[in-house]
C-alpha cells in the first residue's frame, strides 16, 4: 500500500483549501489528517507500507514522519509518471495507492481493494468529485509502460480524471470500483466532511444507547 503525500509545510500543501480558510487553517487540516491516516493504516499488518513523498529531499527527516513507514521520494514529472513509478517500484504482487486528502480511509476500504484485484486487473476507489482516491493495480499490470499510458494526458483535479483513465485501460485488462469517497479540496468539501463525521457520530451514540437498553 502505497499513500501519496506532500510533506507537512505551512503554506505548502492544500493549496485550494487555504483560500477558504487561510493558510493556517489549512495546514493544521492537514498536518492532522495526514498523522491521522498514517495511525490508523499503519497498525495494519495485512500489507506492506510505502510513503511517496514530495518534494523528495524531505522523504527522510524523522521530524515528518512515522518511523514503522518506508519513505520515498516521488520524483520527477507529472502527476501520472509519478503515481506510475510508485506502483512499479514495490515488491512483486498487487499494489494499491491512495491520496492523502480522504479523511474517511480505513483499514476496511483499503482490504477491499486488495480483494478486488484477485480478479480484476485495476481498482479504482472513485471519488465524489469525478476523480479518484485509490488506484491500484494486479502484479502482471504493473508494468511502468503500461501504468504511464493508464495516465498519459488525464484531466487531474477535475470531474473527467476517473473517466479520462478508464478510457486509457487496455481493452484486455478488467477493472473494479470500490467505495465511493469524499476528498477535501477546498472550504465547501470540508464543510460537507465535518458534517458527515458529526452525522456518523450522532448514529454511534444512538447504536450504543440502543444496545445498552
Amino acid at each position: 500500500m502505497i499513500v501519496f503525500a506532500k510533506a507537512p509545510r505551512y503554506g505548502a500543501a492544500k493549496t485550494r483549501l487555504a483560500r477558504g480558510i487561510g493558510t493556517l487553517g489549512a495546514w493544521r487540516f492537514y498536518r492532522v489528517g495526514l498523522a491521522a491516516l498514517l495511525r490508523r493504516l499503519g497498525r495494519d499488518r495485512r500489507w506492506r507500507r510505502v510513503l511517496a513523498v514530495t518534494p523528495d529531499r524531505l522523504a527522510q527527516p524523522a521530524r515528518f514522519w512515522p518511523r514503522r513507514w518506508r519513505r520515498v521520494g516521488q520524483g520527477p514529472g507529472d502527476l501520472g509518471r509519478r503515481m506510475a513509478r510508485a506502483m512499479d517500484g514495490v515488491a512483486a504482487g498487487p499494489v494499491v495507492l491512495i491520496g492523502a486528502d480522504i479523511p474517511a480511509i480505513g483499514t476496511a476500504h483499503i482490504a477491499r481493494a486488495f480483494a478486488a484485484l484477485q480478479a480484476a486487473d485495476l481498482v479504482f476507489g472513485p471519488a465524489e468529485d469525478g476523480g479518484y482516491w485509490l488506484v491500484g493495480a494486479r502484479g502482471r499490470a504493473r508494468r511502468r509502460r503500461s501504468l504511464e499510458r493508464l495516465f498519459a494526458a488525464v484531466r487531474w483535479s477535475t470531474w473527467a480524471a476517473l473517466a479520462d483513465t478508464l478510457a486509457n485501460q487496455p481493452p484486455t485488462w478488467r477493472h473494479a470500483l470500490v467505495d465511493r469517497l469524499a476528498d477535501v479540496d477546498d472550504a465547501a468539501a470540508l464543510a460537507r466532511a465535518r458534517r458527515g463525521a458529526k452525522g456518523r457520530a450522532r448514529t454511534g451514540r444512538t447504536r450504543h444507547r440502543t444496545k445498552r437498553k
